[in-house]
């Protein structure tokens, strides 16, 4: 389950300075994307929370589905600077950060930037890539900038990792490590479309990509102040211990080896933001919390057992979590 952000009614569509609230420019991102990923509302609205977040997404599901898809929709909805990687055993650690060249007319070494200077990366099918070159993101969603050859560069900012991957039992596949996973704020599945929309989209796009008709609904300073806008919505008290309950529930329970961690929880309380401010609300609840909790923690904790395949492992941990939702109740409450 993916939070649901359903479309609200603004008192207006922009601020007294003249920009879009956080609210209206989510709801604007939602439908420019949703024109693209055809019957998957939720999957839509999680991707763009994450980005209103400050977080970073992966998408994992089977080939085909539109992985690559939302990816592109999204970064091509934003106007920002979008790079490409696309993963591959061969890939080398340098070949996304970057590396120095001799020049030889000024007798020196001359940092050539790599794909990850965006503000918007696409990492499609990370985990075809080794650990080691898996790794080289890791600065950069987790501090904002990379250390080259000694030198701490910082990257753009907005900045927004948008990641793909293929199940572990598809071939040639390395497992993302227990802290690469930790640095994806979301997870999500898209799945197979429904009949209708499947078949839908095999008639509109029989000549055209609705990729090339995208055109960005926000640009970096806006981005930027929506960001901010969320970052700063009030979490009562109860919420905040709300919040804290639920990560301590999952550290407990007989259904999970390991919880969640600390940064879970506050990854989670960020994503609760996003939902609350696209709903045009100026605090966060506990309900906004609770369905926040299958994307940012799935993929965070791991279930007791084993399991076949990494999808089956996931499914286990997210009907684990729905327990832990079920049986957490808000602190103070009756």
């Amino acid at each position: 389950m993916s939070p649901t952000v359903p479309a609200a009614s603004h008192g207006s569509a922009a601020d007294s300075d003249g920009s879009r609230s956080a609210a209206d420019l989510g709801s604007a991102l939602t439908e420019q994307v949703g024109r693209v990923v055809v019957g998957k509302p939720e999957a839509v609205r999680t991707a763009v929370a994450t980005f209103l977040a400050r977080g970073h997404l992966l998408i994992e599901d089977v080939p085909g589905v539109g992985k690559t898809t939302l990816a592109l929709a999204l970064a091509r909805s934003l106007d920002l600077a979008v790079n490409r990687i696309q993963l591959t055993a061969d890939l080398l650690p340098a070949d996304v950060t970057g590396v120095s060249v001799y020049d030889q007319t000024t007798r020196e070494f001359r940092f050539h930037p790599g794909p990850v200077f965006a503000g918007v990366v696409i990492a499609d099918e990370i985990n075809r890539a080794t650990p080691r070159t898996q790794s080289a993101l890791l600065e950069a969603m987790g501090e904002g900038h990379v250390s080259v050859e000694g030198r701490t560069l910082p990257l753009p900012d907005p900045f927004l990792v948008l990641a793909t991957q293929n199940p572990l039992d598809m071939e040639g596949t390395y497992r993302l490590a227990e802290a690469q996973r930790d640095r994806f704020m979301t997870r999500l599945a898209l799945g197979y479309p429904d009949a209708e929309a499947e078949a839908s989209m095999l008639l509109d796009r029989a000549d055209s990509d609705p990729l090339e008709d995208l055109r960005p609904v926000a640009g970096e300073t806006e981005a930027r102040r929506a960001r901010h806008e969320v970052a700063r919505l009030r979490v009562p008290e109860e919420t905040a211990r709300y919040t804290v309950a639920l990560v301590a529930a999952t550290r407990s329970t007989d259904e999970l080896l390991l919880g969640a961690s600390p940064r879970a929880g506050l990854q989670l309380l960020a994503l609760a933001r996003a939902v609350a401010a696209m709903d045009g609300r100026a605090f966060v609840s506990p309900d906004d919390v609770a369905r926040c909790v299958p994307p940012v923690l799935t993929h965070r904790v791991l279930p007791a057992g084993r399991w076949a395949s990494a999808a089956a492992a996931h499914e286990a941990a997210a009907v684990a979590l729905e327990r832990v939702v079920a049986t957490t109740g808000v602190p103070g409450r009756r």
